[in-house]
This record gives structure tokens, C-alpha cells and sequence, in this order.
């Protein structure tokens, strides 16, 4: 009775066809049940990743849009640009010896007139004989013109002895050739032309003394007898050229010293430029010049003639004083070239402080302060590179490099605030 109980109890731990059936169904739901949680898990950390991702992405600086320049090599000029006008180099005032009455001048502004002409004519206001004292000073003046016409000869006889230095100088380079520069030559024509000019002003200044000993003489009364019918003084043009300015065109009484009319001779131009004294003590004379925005369509060369050795006070379109001084600029070109230009016309002048052919230079944009030098921002790898750099002679809108940089390297023109030591940047 006890084995046969024990063995139904066994029989009935065996499951059923549909019990199996059901376990295996229950174990493909949780073997689906956990796959689908691995996949939402794995969708979820892709999600995560993919989002961490994005946010490096966004969260990573983007790089800078920057202009770019090559250095290179080329020519570069330092030069002073200022505006000026023209000028007659030898100017006369023709003046009114004594007190008295004018008549009606004939010549207008633009005559020509030569050594000799007669200008206009002076009748002298009737007057006392001269008294000791006056004549004592009439002889007195009489004998300074003379002194003065001594002087001015001396003078033009020393220019004439500078030209035939210069035309000696001259014939002695035009003999050597090819042995001289093209430089030293232009020189050399330069000085004949330049002493040339000085021997015609010194001439001038000898007729302008002689005819204020004239005019010293006829004062004092001598080559006149008392009672002439005729006490009408003339006044003749102590220089050829042109009037320049008629200063008493109608018929009226003057003093004596009163300004009558202006000569010149508008063929002898010189261009007078003030400059800042900070500008002008970089320039010498012989330093190279062109003057453009005359009028005409050609760039016409010059050279400087003299710094003036007084400097002036003139206030800025700013209100600030400065300080300048007149910079006189020889014109070297052959007159039929400026013809048109005349007295007082303005020019622009452009003088050339230093000039060289293979330097190797910048965009002065380029460069800014850092510290007590300068520095650039060098492109390397597509990222900036501060790179400090030694600068040498500046142009209008470039810079020599002189160390710091290489050819070809590139470099960041204009750089902003967002551009700094190792940020990447590209091309605009």
C-alpha cells in the first residue's frame, strides 16, 4: 500500500503537454520583454551620446573670419605729401620815390616790360628847399645805394663764377661718360641750372641798386638845375618781365615809399611748402620731389633748394598750433612743360624721405602695439599666432619688416577684438 502510493505522487510532478507548452511561451515573452528594454537602453544611451555630442559640437569655438595678406616683396617709398604754391622767385616792388601826385598808370597786370621802360611818371609836391639836415640825409641815403650797389655786384660777380664752376663741372662729366652715374650727372645739370638762375636773380639785384641810386639822386636834386621846366620824375622798370600787380591804377597823390607796381618774371617759378619741423629736419636739399594736382596731366620733378632756417607758428584745421617752416622746391623740368602755371597757383608736392626696390613688407594694417614694440598675427595651421616683429621704414600703406616674419608667411590684416593668441580663424 505504500510503494503504490509513493509512485502516483511521482507521476503526478511530471508536467502536462500544455503546462510545457505555456512554460515555453512565458519564456519567449521574457526573452522579448528583455530585448526590448536592451534596445530602449540602447536607443536611450545613443540618444545621449548623440546629444553630448551636438552639445561639444555647439559648445566649441568656431573659428574666427579673418582678411589675410602674404608677406612680400617689392618696392617701397617713405614719402611727405603737403600742398604748396607757386611763387615768382625775384619779385620787385616798384615803388614812389618822393612825395607827389601820379598820373593814370598805362599798364595792366600780364605787360611785359623791359630794363628802362617807363613805368609811370611822379610829379613831386612842391616843398622847401632842403635844409641842412634833409640833405645831410638825402646824402646819406645816396651814399647806402651806392654801398648796397657795390655789395650786389659782388654778388652777381661771385654767381657768375659759381656757373662757370658748375659749366666746368658739367663739361667735365659730360667727358667721363659712362663712368658717372645717371644720378651724378642729373646733378651736375642740376647745378648749372640752379647757378644759373642765381646769376640772373644777382643781376636783377644790380638793376634794382642802380636804379635806387637813380632815384637816390634825383632826391638829392643832382643832374637838375633849379627852375626846370619840367619837375615831373619818371619812373622807369629797373628789371625786364612782367607786372605782376598794379597797386595805383587811377592818377592820385602817394607818399613817398608807397608800393606802385610788382615785377617779375613768371618763367622763374619756385614752390613753397610749409612743413611740420618734425617733417622738415627728415629732408635736405637735393631731396627728391614730384608735384601733382598743378592742373596739368603730367607729374612734373623737383628738387629741394632750401629749408628755411626760421620756423612760424600756424594753427591747425584743429585749433592746435604748430609748428612749420617754408620748405623753397626747385622746379626741374624745362619751362615749356609747367607753362601754364603762374603766381600763387596751388600744387601738391610729394618729397621722397627713402626709397628702396627689394624690401620686404607688410599691410600697415597689419600691425598693432604690443608692449613697447609691434607685432602681427601669423597665420599657422589655420590658428593665430601672435609673432612680435621689428619694423623699419613706414609708407602710406605699408611697412618694412625687418625681422620677426618670412616671405610667404600669411598674416592677419585688421585683426579685431575676437582675435587673439592661438584662436582659430579663416578666410572671410
Amino acid at each position: 500500500m505504500t510503494s503504490t502510493s509513493t509512485t502516483a505522487t511521482f507521476q503526478s510532478l511530471e508536467p502536462t503537454p500544455q503546462e510545457a507548452k505555456s512554460q515555453l511561451t512565458s519564456r519567449a515573452r521574457d526573452r522579448r520583454r528583455a530585448l526590448g528594454r536592451r534596445l530602449r537602453q540602447g536607443a536611450l544611451l545613443a540618444a545621449l551620446l548623440g546629444a553630448t555630442a551636438a552639445a561639444a559640437l555647439a559648445l566649441r569655438p568656431r573659428p574666427v573670419p579673418v582678411d589675410l595678406a602674404t608677406i612680400s616683396q617689392g618696392r617701397l617709398v617713405t614719402a611727405i605729401e603737403e600742398s604748396g604754391t607757386t611763387r615768382v622767385m625775384d619779385r620787385y616792388v616798384v615803388s614812389s620815390p618822393v612825395l607827389g601826385s601820379i598820373a593814370r598808370s598805362a599798364l595792366d597786370v600780364g605787360a611785359r616790360v623791359a630794363v628802362g621802360d617807363r613805368l609811370t611818371e611822379v610829379a613831386p609836391a612842391r616843398s622847401p628847399l632842403l635844409d641842412e639836415r634833409a640833405r645831410a640825409e638825402a646824402q646819406a641815403r645816396l651814399g647806402a645805394t651806392l654801398s648796397a650797389l657795390g655789395q650786389v655786384r659782388s654778388q652777381a660777380e661771385r654767381a657768375r663764377v659759381a656757373l662757370e664752376l658748375a659749366q666746368q663741372e658739367l663739361a667735365r662729366a659730360q667727358r667721363l661718360g659712362s663712368t658717372l652715374s645717371q644720378k651724378e650727372l642729373e646733378q651736375s645739370t642740376f647745378d648749372v641750372r640752379l647757378r644759373s638762375q642765381e646769376v640772373t636773380s644777382a643781376e636783377f639785384a644790380v638793376s634794382v641798386a642802380q636804379g635806387e641810386v637813380r632815384m637816390a639822386r634825383v632826391a638829392l636834386g643832382e643832374g637838375r638845375e633849379r627852375g626846370a621846366r619840367d619837375p615831373h620824375i619818371e619812373i622807369v622798370a629797373p628789371v625786364s618781365g612782367v607786372v605782376l600787380r598794379v597797386h595805383q591804377k587811377s592818377a592820385t597823390v602817394v607818399q613817398a615809399g608807397s608800393p606802385l607796381l610788382e615785377l617779375g618774371d613768371p618763367a622763374a617759378l619756385e614752390v613753397v611748402v610749409d612743413l611740420l619741423t618734425t617733417d622738415a629736419v627728415q629732408i635736405h636739399p637735393g631731396t627728391a620731389v614730384s608735384i601733382s594736382g598743378w592742373g596739368g596731366a603730367r607729374t612734373l620733378s623737383a628738387k629741394v633748394r632750401q629749408i628755411e632756417p626760421s620756423a612760424f607758428t600756424r594753427p591747425s584745421a584743429l585749433g592746435v598750433d604748430e609748428q612749420r617752416v617754408n620748405v623753397v622746391i626747385a622746379l626741374t623740368e624745362s619751362p615749356e612743360h609747367w607753362r601754364q602755371l603762374g603766381d600763387g597757383y596751388r600744387v601738391n608736392a610729394r618729397l621722397v624721405l627713402w626709397e628702396g626696390e627689394r624690401v620686404m613688407q607688410v599691410p600697415l594694417g597689419a600691425v598693432f602695439r604690443h608692449g613697447d614694440g609691434w607685432a602681427v598675427f601669423r597665420v599657422q595651421d589655420e590658428v593665430a599666432r601672435l609673432a612680435p616683429v621689428t619694423l623699419g621704414h613706414r609708407a602710406e600703406s605699408a611697412v618694412e619688416v625687418l625681422t620677426g616674419l618670412k616671405l610667404g608667411d600669411g598674416i592677419v590684416v585688421h585683426p579685431g577684438d575676437r582675435v587673439k593668441d592661438n584662436v582659430r580663424v579663416e578666410p572671410r
